[in-house]
């Protein structure tokens, strides 16, 4: 892979590090690492924060793909997907802060998190619920004949419920110009989802609908990257929705507050050891670049995420009158 598409991944995954790092310090009542006044404060992150630590090689392989008109659909750990499609890092700050400058005004917050100006259609708490949505939104680009792609990211655990089978089978015998991404980070929520998936798993699923699957080691960023490339390559050519299935690992917790004691602590040190972002470190070091190269992305994404704390932090609250506003108008009872 030439040296500045690795570079350009490098430094998509720093900055989505250093964004969830940030907001899992705020979303614990402290952010004086930042930066910022120490934590005698509350958080200033409200609310079920996931993290997706050990994952960004997947959002950023995949995302780099697309192009600006491209629509994409999330998981409720949906912020590496978010920034790596294009949204503004202050911005999405402001909206986990709950902040009226926030990408939804601050009521969507972490776990419905949505840009619309990107082609992001959303974060989405429920299990699944991005697959339909993806797949619907997949369908009206080929009503309208537009050349555009939907990237619809999924986890392992959401192929163990129905929306799986029938999004994929509704894409399939429609053609739809849609790319299904399993971030397979081998747990659904607190549960190993090995011990809960019957037969071939993923892959096998989608195949057995007739939709070509490529499984690919998650946390390399440059696999990840190449994989995504040729199947959405497939997809613009119009040859139907094709399956990356992503083999990743989640360092942390289901939310930020939660310390992950059901897992075993050697298996997670070891998985650290297979970090995408010092995978691509030893991958870029390996093609001739210097240290010093990465120590400035490094550093450049610390400060681009403290400029967006403070922002954030300083940024005024909805007005009350707002809770009335983007509100669905059911006739005033009349629906009764």
């Amino acid at each position: 892979m030439p040296l500045p598409r690795l570079f350009e991944l490098y430094r998509l995954m720093r900055r989505i590090r250093a964004f969830e790092d940030a907001a899992e310090i705020a979303s614990q009542g402290g952010v004086a690492a930042w930066g910022l006044a120490a934590s005698a404060k509350p958080a200033l992150v409200r609310g079920p924060l996931h993290l997706s630590t050990g994952q960004e090689a997947v959002a950023a392989g995949v995302c780099l793909n697309l192009k600006r008109e491209d629509l994409l659909t999330s998981t409720h750990r949906g912020h590496g997907h978010t920034l790596a499609k294009g949204a503004d890092t202050t911005t999405m700050m402001c909206e986990l802060f709950g902040r009226a400058s926030g990408t939804n005004k601050g009521k969507g917050g972490s776990m419905h998190i949505a840009d619309f100006s990107v082609g992001m259609l959303g974060a989405n708490g429920v299990v699944a619920a991005g697959i339909p949505i993806a797949t619907g939104a997949a369908q009206a680009l080929k009503i309208r004949k537009l050349p555009h792609v939907v990237a619809c990211f999924f986890g392992d655990g959401a192929a163990n419920r129905g929306p799986f089978l029938e999004g994929l089978n509704w894409a399939q015998v429609y053609q739809l110009p849609v790319l299904f991404v399993c971030e397979d980070n081998r747990i659904s929520a607190t549960t190993p989802t090995g011990t809960m998936t019957a037969g071939g798993g993923i892959s096998a699923r989608a195949e057995a609908l007739g939709i070509p699957a490529l499984k690919v080691d998650g946390n390399d960023a440059q696999a990840v990257d190449e994989a995504a490339a040729r199947l959405i390559g497939d997809v613009r050519g119009g040859l139907g929705p094709r399956l990356l299935h992503a083999v990743t690992y989640r360092f942390k917790g289901h939310v930020s507050v939660d310390p992950g004691t059901y897992r075993d602590a050697a298996e997670v040190e070891a998985a650290k050891l297979n970090d995408p972002l010092l995978v691509t470190q030893r991958q870029l070091l390996a093609q001739g670049a210097a240290q010093t190269d990465l120590d400035a992305i490094d550093r450049a994404a610390q400060a681009e995420i403290a400029r967006a704390l403070q922002v954030a932090e300083a940024a005024p609250w909805p007005a009350a009158q707002a809770a009335y506003e983007d509100v669905m108008n059911s006739g005033a009872g009349a629906w009764r």
